[in-house]
């Protein structure tokens, strides 16, 4: 089915990011709790693709073998990071060998130890670059795009960000994921942003749900997410594996529930190849139509 589709169902639309394992083993694990996933009903998967391309091969393997175990539509993240015009192609051509049906279109975080993005010689520098090329080149691709709520940490301004969200846009992109974030008034400020700049594509919000502390710390660090205090301070109530889980699902069913009753068109979930949380929070949130037994 196609990206533009399924954004238009009658129903709050439900994607699943993994990202791929380092060794065979981890991958034939993931796909164990792929099974599981897949008994949650989601609309389509997507895989991340390693910094400067480092896990491209297993992405296409992650994707693949999710396709053919579960018939769900699969979306394969690519970056503009150390590729040339000519390799962001010839993954593209790979992807639809591989039975790719979309592509999340990113620039992409400046390579490990460089602190400013850098474009090869004969490569992309933005994002909306990467859109342009496949709509020109691979036009049966659905294309989603990165959105950030709380602003992207390398943008000079909340305005820069937008203007670059809107090229991407303009460029073709079908819709929008969000960054994770954990105050839903984040994203209804964003979103109200996008409508007043002229953005009419779907807008998913990214939920990452919080496994433990140190964990969403962690996380939230890499890409500057703000954690509302009163949720830091319930979680650091008990130092329990346990307890720390359930606060973060609680927060989580929370934020779906505010974002249902706000009329998203879908939510998008980092579910870090994990499956009790997502399932409890689907459980919990009948709006979106994916009650587990």
């Amino acid at each position: 089915m196609s990206l533009k589709n399924i954004l238009t169902s009658d129903r709050p639309v439900v994607s699943f990011e993994l990202f791929p394992p380092k060794s065979d083993a981890g991958v034939d694990d993931l796909m164990k709790n792929v099974g599981e996933l897949a008994e949650l009903s989601p609309d389509f998967y997507t895989c991340t693709y390693g910094a400067g391309g480092s896990t491209r091969d297993r992405t296409l393997d992650v994707t693949r073998r999710v396709r053919e175990q579960t018939s769900t539509p699969t979306a394969s993240h690519l970056t503009c990071v150390g590729s040339t015009r000519d390799e962001l192609r010839g993954y593209l051509k790979r992807a639809q060998e591989a039975g790719v049906d979309y592509i999340v279109a990113l620039r992409g975080d400046p390579p490990k130890g460089e602190e400013t993005f850098q474009a090869v010689e004969g490569g992309l520098s933005y994002a909306n670059e990467l859109v342009e090329l496949i709509k020109a080149d691979f036009p049966e691709f659905g294309i989603l795009v990165a959105g950030y709520p709380e602003v992207h940490q390398e943008a000079p301004s909340a305005e820069v960000d937008l203007e670059n969200l809107v090229r991407k846009v303009n460029a073709g992109a079908d819709a929008i994921v969000t960054q994770l974030f954990y105050s839903n008034d984040d994203f209804f400020r964003f979103r109200e942003k996008c409508e007043a700049a002229g953005i009419t594509i779907p807008i998913l919000p990214g939920l990452l749900p919080v496994l433990s502390l140190k964990q969403v710390q962690r996380i939230a660090g890499l890409c500057k997410a703000k954690l509302p205090t009163t949720f830091v301070e319930r979680l650091s109530q008990q130092d329990s594996p346990e307890w720390q889980f359930q606060v973060g699902v609680e927060h989580a069913i929370a934020q779906a529930e505010g974002l249902v009753a706000a009329g998203i068109p879908g939510i998008h979930f980092y579910v870090l190849n994990k499956v009790t949380a997502t399932q409890q929070i689907l459980s919990a949130v009948p709006q979106l139509g994916r009650q587990t037994v």
